[in-house]
């Protein structure tokens, strides 16, 4: 049986300016209703695994179905809320700063790590999720042999973490920022 867990291609939501806290939450939303840039070439082992996968589920949000599409035009996606990327919180109002979407990503990633989940899902639940979706995808494994998740970065790699604490085993192979294809195998 076999998984893989491949990231979703290069958002095609770019603004990269400087902005307020509350303005980034603007970005944020924008960024989950983009899609993704369409590449002259994709990682061979995403577009092998892909190919060989007797089933292919993504998240709902639009950059992880378009990606599944761009790496094989002829599937047919599971779409699955449960597969999302885990959110980030919301800070309060914080007059005067102004940061990069990067770097906004990065402070309330931290902030979420050590437990401030304002308005969206705490780590412990994120981590729950991640349980469940790996409970899920062994058990799709198990009825079809070669699943592929096209997901997202984070919760890509709470699930692989599930996934190992389950015995399953992998190494994450990528050749690109975007497009991470990892596969985990278990022998029985």
């Amino acid at each position: 049986m076999e998984i893989s867990l491949i990231r979703h291609g290069k958002s095609k939501h770019v603004d990269n300016n400087l902005m307020t806290c509350m303005e980034f939450q603007g970005w944020v939303e924008k960024y989950d209703r983009s899609g993704v840039f369409e590449e002259k070439y994709y990682p061979s082992l995403a577009l092998e695994k892909i190919a060989a996968a007797n089933l292919i589920i993504t998240s709902d949000l639009k950059r992880s179905i378009e990606s599944a599409s761009l790496l094989n035009p002829n599937i047919k996606a599971i779409v699955d809320k449960l597969y999302r990327e885990v959110e980030l919180p919301v800070l309060p109002r914080i007059a005067g700063v102004k940061l990069s979407p990067a770097s906004w990503a990065v402070m309330l990633r931290c902030l979420w790590f050590i437990g401030y989940s304002r308005q969206c899902e705490s780590i412990a639940r994120a981590k729950q999720r991640a349980k469940l979706a790996a409970e899920q995808l062994v058990k799709q494994a198990e009825d079809h042999h070669s699943v592929v998740l096209v997901g997202h970065g984070f919760f890509n790699r709470f699930i692989a973490k599930e996934l190992k604490k389950m015995g399953w085993e992998g190494k994450r192979k990528s050749s690109a920022k975007h497009w991470h294809c990892t596969t985990y195998s278990l022998t029985i």
